[in-house]
């Protein structure tokens, strides 16, 4: 039986309806985030659908040195507490330094945890110990029912409101695959499942510098992970992809957004109808 989660007024898992955690990949500036974040607000509203908004503040494990980064701990925190605020989406960003962790507690209504950092206990125990629901994403290096011991460190600093989420495996170099099996060993676990269809087509480091991807690839193994039954859904998207400043090679158009989500709300339907 998989475990519900609540995330301010969203509750995912326990068959509550599927979530979407959506956003651009970081905050490239305040007017850019409160645009987009508009824009996803009028989408969850029209498909009456959970949303989660989700921008990076810092962009930690960018590839090389001179990619952008993002405004910052404090600047971005600001923002997206104005996003918050004058949405009424909650929002979520990544943590990448325990020292981090305190501040953005403060405004995130969901903490996630990078993939890099999955194994790193401090900042599990540190993240777990605000009782902020967190989103940890499973290591490109990892096992499903490795996932197992994440969940544990978590739990054992009283924290039991964590979301495991699938961002595809290392398949030799400058390649990742996504194993749709993954799905179901992590929801053995007990714990809401979050697939995310946008960074699991990366391609690692092969831009000469930079991650590029192969953004056709995310309907086909979005509507899988759906099939397959997962709580949640996690999503990169930008109003213009080719000028993202980060992972836009991997970003959903955000204007043409809406048609795929039509359709895997479809998917999840008819799996929910079966299932039961």
């Amino acid at each position: 039986m998989v475990e519900t989660v609540d995330i301010g007024p969203i509750r995912i898992g326990g068959g509550n309806p599927l979530v979407f955690i959506m956003g651009p990949c970081v905050i490239e500036n305040e007017a850019f985030a409160l645009k987009v974040a508009e824009k996803i607000r009028t989408l969850a509203d029209e498909l009456k659908i959970p949303v989660i908004f989700k921008a990076s503040y810092d962009k930690a494990n960018r590839t090389s040195i001179d990619s952008f980064r993002g405004p910052g701990l404090k600047e971005g925190l600001r923002i997206l507490g104005r996003v918050r605020e004058e949405f009424g989406l909650c929002v979520t960003s990544d943590v990448h330094q325990v020292s981090e962790v305190k501040a953005a507690a403060e405004v995130l209504d969901l903490i996630q945890i990078p993939a890099f950092l999955c194994r790193q206990t401090d900042i599990i125990l540190e993240a777990a110990q605000t009782g902020k629901p967190l989103n940890v994403k499973k290591g490109q290096f990892m096992a499903p029912d490795d996932m197992a011991h994440v969940v544990g460190k978590a739990k054992s600093a009283g924290n039991p409101r964590i979301l495991l989420t699938e961002r595809g495996t290392s398949f030799g170099y400058h390649r990742l695959i996504v194993d749709l099996t993954s799905l179901y060993l992590m929801r053995e676990l007990g714990q809401p499942v979050v697939f995310d269809a946008t960074h699991s087509v990366q391609m690692p480091g092969a831009g000469d510098g930079c991650t590029v991807g192969r953004r056709d690839f995310i309907p086909v193994i979005a509507r899988g992970a759906v099939a397959a039954g997962v709580d949640g859904l996690f999503f990169e998207v930008h109003p213009k992809p080719e000028r993202a400043l980060c992972d836009g090679a991997n970003s959903l158009a955000l204007d043409h957004v809406g048609a795929l989500l039509r359709s895997l709300l479809d998917i999840h339907e008819a799996a929910h109808v079966r299932d039961n």
